[in-house]
């Protein structure tokens, strides 16, 4: 039986239509978060989050997460590649992913990051959270 250590969330936009931002070929954060693992051995690292993104059909964007504040490939532990389905409308993508690698550490921080074609448009919302728990 699992024992829960944290949970931690960031928004970074609440609402449909913000920030607005064109999506780029090099990442951009959209959330951050530190999970308190207090140093336990293999903690459970779930993360969930939604980004909305609006643009032509078939315009191409990739969520990826990252152990750590900053962008690094070495660092990432989970990557998505998406494809807008429709013209202008707002599309929310949701993804759920774990990290059972991590190593033992008081905090545990992860970043979400988005990039794609400059035709997409991150229109939000736009938020991450996680759950940090030990194995009982």
């Amino acid at each position: 039986m699992g024992v829960f250590l944290d949970m931690r969330t960031s928004m970074n936009s609440g609402t449909v239509g913000q920030p607005g931002l064109s999506l780029g070929p090099s990442p951009e954060a959209f959330g951050t978060i530190g999970l308190q693992t207090q140093g336990v051995v293999n903690p459970i690292i779930t993360l969930n989050g939604t980004v909305g993104v609006t643009g032509e059909l078939g315009d191409t964007f990739v969520v990826e997460l990252v152990r750590g504040f900053l962008y690094d490939p070495f660092y990432v532990i989970y990557r998505a590649e998406g494809t807008v389905g429709q013209n202008g409308g707002a599309e929310f993508h949701s993804f759920t992913a774990q990290d059972l690698s991590a190593p033992p550490a008081l905090e545990s921080v992860y970043t979400s990051f988005i990039s794609g074609v400059s035709t997409a448009v991150r229109t939000g919302p736009e938020m991450l959270y996680g759950i940090a728990a030990a194995n009982g």
